[in-house]
């Protein structure tokens, strides 16, 4: 007959807070009677007995405190201890999220310039549900595929389209969100490849500018940089800023993936005298960002914005936002035919999204995951008419050549992701971004953590992941017969049937 390990904690609280103050008097009495050296363990036993005490009968806000005492404290320890034993000691290598070990691991070996090849076969599930890449019965020889070049603003024949040479873009991570190391590290890194960086909505880009490489600057819903002081648009300053050499492009962010439908966030915790300064806001208080541009009211008063600021900045202007209903996608770009005013460029960012500090229900429940509506985006655009008056990027979640090419052949023309390149210089998901306490010095401005980074060094794991998925998207367009991923379409997809695509359509 099998007996069940218990333990009645009732008891051993009991025990444990008597034994405390009873052991710190008698190490007292032999460090008075028999040894001195008794005294070592009468002073901590005298700190436990006076934190105890407080624990059960000064403090108010833990009721397991007040009835357990010390050995309550136990038990937050654990809790606090739980993400990491898990993610180090009982998760599989499968399990984690929002990104597990292998994919982690992915990123970490291109970053390394390490062979991400694997053995024995995948470690994902084949149960006929997920979406594949078809290849060709006929694939093509390297020489044969083209390189990668895309033009922002060609549609319109301004004079300073841009061309894009490398097909992932480091999305938008503001100073702020990240501390200025991270930021250097990334810059530096991209440059080096000759690819763009978004500076994330944080107001004058100091240390994205400090490292030379192609930049496209984002307003978010604040317009920090380039606000005046009724949160409207200062177009002088915009002026300036599209008239550095840096600066490419400009994005209009109407919306993110992780908190669609609400402003940007940066806690006060993050905000120092030089953030607060570029940033123009307080210091002490979270820095919550509008829910929309004041100039958006509407469909027809949105386009006309995004084409003032293309008439101010004389740049590609493009568009971030998260689908929440395709309808509205459908009657913006209805809207947009009207005016014959399109943007540059829409990036069509995922639900999936997740690099800034956002309420768990809007992380949780709100906005369209990427695949789905970045096929909608694809379809509503192709149906109207105006698919090629503008680029089309994808954001969210894509970290790995896998999920990269399915978003080319659901229309994207470009891609960007945050977190694969924070993976690139060391992040370790310890999920801490808005709490100023990132243990690698990635989204934190303490200087003490913010000390980790070599930005030499890690800058060159910027540049090693970036041409490791390189390499990797020319092999598989090789396996699919495409000679450049504008020859990829809908049809290089097996999709076993509509709900994989559209996980929630049998649920509406």
């Amino acid at each position: 007959m099998s007996t069940k390990l218990s333990i009645n904690l009732h008891k051993l609280a009991r025990f444990t807070n008597t034994a405390i103050p009873v052991l710190a008097l008698l190490f007292f009495v032999g460090g008075w009677q028999i040894s001195f050296y008794f005294h070592f363990l009468t002073v901590p036993f005298l700190g436990l007995t006076f934190l105890n005490t407080y624990y059960l009968l000064g403090q108010r806000n833990h009721s397991l405190l007040r009835n357990f005492g010390i050995l309550g404290q136990g038990r937050y320890l654990l809790e606090s201890l739980g993400p990491e034993l898990r993610q180090y000691l009982y998760s599989g290598d499968t399990e984690e999220r929002p990104f597990n070990r292998t994919e982690r691991r992915e990123v970490y070996r291109k970053a390394n310039n390490i062979d991400s090849a694997a053995s024995f076969g995948s470690q994902n599930d084949f149960d006929a549900t997920e979406i594949k890449l078809r290849h060709s019965l006929f694939p093509i020889s390297k020489e044969h595929v083209l390189p990668y070049q895309m033009a922002f603003g060609e549609e319109r024949g301004i004079q300073n389209a841009y061309t894009l040479t490398v097909p992932f873009i480091i999305s938008g991570m503001s100073y702020g969100a990240l501390g200025q190391r991270a930021i250097r590290s990334l810059a530096r890194g991209i440059a080096q490849t000759g690819g763009l960086m978004n500076t994330g909505e944080g107001g004058y880009p100091k240390y994205h500018l400090m490292e030379k490489c192609d930049l496209a600057f984002q307003i978010g819903t604040a317009k920090f940089g380039v606000r005046n002081e009724d949160g409207t648009l200062n177009e002088p300053l915009l002026a300036d800023l599209a008239a550095k050499e840096q600066v490419k492009m400009i994005e209009l962010k109407l919306s993110q993936g992780a908190k669609p439908g609400k402003g940007g966030m940066l806690p006060k915790e993050k905000i120092t005298a030089e953030i607060a300064e570029l940033r123009g806001v307080p210091m002490g208080r979270d820095v919550v960002s509008p829910t929309h541009h004041s100039e958006c009211e509407d469909y027809p008063s949105a386009v006309a914005f995004i084409r003032r600021i293309q008439d101010v900045s004389q740049l590609p202007v493009g568009i971030k936002l998260c689908i929440g209903d395709p309808r509205q996608f459908a009657e913006l770009v209805s809207e947009m035919k009207r005016q014959d005013s399109f943007p540059d460029w829409i990036t069509i960012d995922g639900a999936e999204g997740g690099t800034g500090a956002a309420p768990k229900a809007f992380i949780d429940r709100v906005g369209m995951p990427l695949f789905p509506a970045l096929k909608s985006a694809q379809d509503i655009l192709l149906a109207s008419g105006a698919r090629q008056r503008l680029k089309l990027v994808a954001s969210g979640k894509l970290i790995n050549p896998g999920s990269q090419i399915i978003a080319f052949c659901l229309g994207a023309d470009a891609i960007a992701t945050a977190r694969g390149f924070m993976l690139s210089i060391g992040c370790i998901q310890a999920m801490q971004c808005g709490s100023n306490t990132c243990p690698v010095g990635i989204t934190t401005h303490h200087p003490r953590l913010e000390r980790g980074i070599i930005i030499e060094d890690k800058a060159l794991r910027v540049a090693n992941y970036v041409h490791s998925l390189e390499h990797d998207l020319e092999e598989l367009l090789c396996s699919t017969g495409a000679r450049s991923v504008k020859d990829l379409s809908f049809d290089n997809l097996y999709v076993p049937n509509e709900s994989t695509l559209y996980p929630f359509a049998n649920h509406n």
